[in-house]
């Protein structure tokens, strides 16, 4: 080391540095190291220290099937169409007509009475007087894609199937109804055409206009100090229920959920 250290300025025509001068270097390259890191951490902890918890998540709800029962789950992950868990995708499936106009509970009030859950890669329906409906997750490319109508938005959809439409047709007993399957290579209907252009550019796929909705029981309590007859949270139908906060602070975007 010694004889590498004194070398290199030698050949630049200088005098090599005692050993002493290449200690007292070190050491300063050293400290100025140590005082970068603590200055480093002390403005991270500023940056955290700005950061204030307004509510705690309290539910996570999942809606497979648009207008049907959501399912409660423990965990999911927040992607750009939407809450997901396992093969559970919020709003991928939506009932239409023949000509693809959507069908919501806004039209045929019984569809909040399908009932859904989870069995490996399919859904499984329910409602009452049918047969349960076994509905894969992923389904055969063959499958008929759809002209969809959202709102005056267009929007495709794969067909699920003969089996899946005659189980709504049945169920509902109104007209001739069809399932459909958002895919997420799929084009969503653009954010800024549903709200105002200073809104994010997201892309939604069959909710009725973004991938996630959060509610607080603050908001709600107050919202039925208000009314005559009370409503209840899953009239709303949100993903994300949050409590500990106040009344619609769950709107604010200096919050931070935990």
């Amino acid at each position: 080391m010694g004889a590498a250290g004194s070398w290199a300025p030698r050949r630049l025509g200088l005098p090599a540095p005692s050993r002493p001068a290449w200690l007292a270097g070190a050491a300063l390259g050293l400290a100025a190291a140590a005082l970068g890191t603590v200055a480093w951490r002390r403005a991270r902890s500023r940056r955290r220290g700005r950061l204030r918890q307004v509510g705690t998540v309290a539910q996570l709800w999942i809606y497979p099937v648009k207008s049907c029962k959501g399912v409660r789950v423990s965990a999911a992950e927040c992607t750009a169409l939407g809450l997901r868990c396992g093969h559970l995708r919020d709003r991928f499936w939506l009932v239409i007509k023949e000509d693809g106009h959507m069908v919501t509970a806004r039209q045929e009030p019984r569809l909040v009475l399908v009932s859904i859950t989870c069995e490996g890669e399919c859904l499984m329906l329910k409602a009452p007087g049918m047969d349960q409906l076994v509905l894969p997750s992923k389904l055969p490319p063959s499958n008929k894609v759809h002209d969809c109508r959202l709102f005056g938005m267009d929007i495709k959809g794969r067909d699920c199937g003969d089996e899946a439409a005659q189980w709504f047709t049945s169920f509902l007993k109104t007209e001739a109804f069809r399932l459909v399957q958002f895919e997420k290579h799929m084009k969503g209907r653009p954010s800024k055409e549903i709200f105002s252009p200073v809104v994010p550019n997201y892309q939604v796929a069959y909710p009725d206009c973004s991938p996630i909705m959060i509610l607080s029981e603050a908001s709600l309590a107050d919202l039925n100090t208000r009314l005559e007859k009370k409503v209840k949270m899953d009239q709303f139908r949100p993903n994300i229920v949050v409590t500990g906060c106040d009344a619609f602070e769950e709107v604010s975007a200096s919050g931070r959920l935990s």
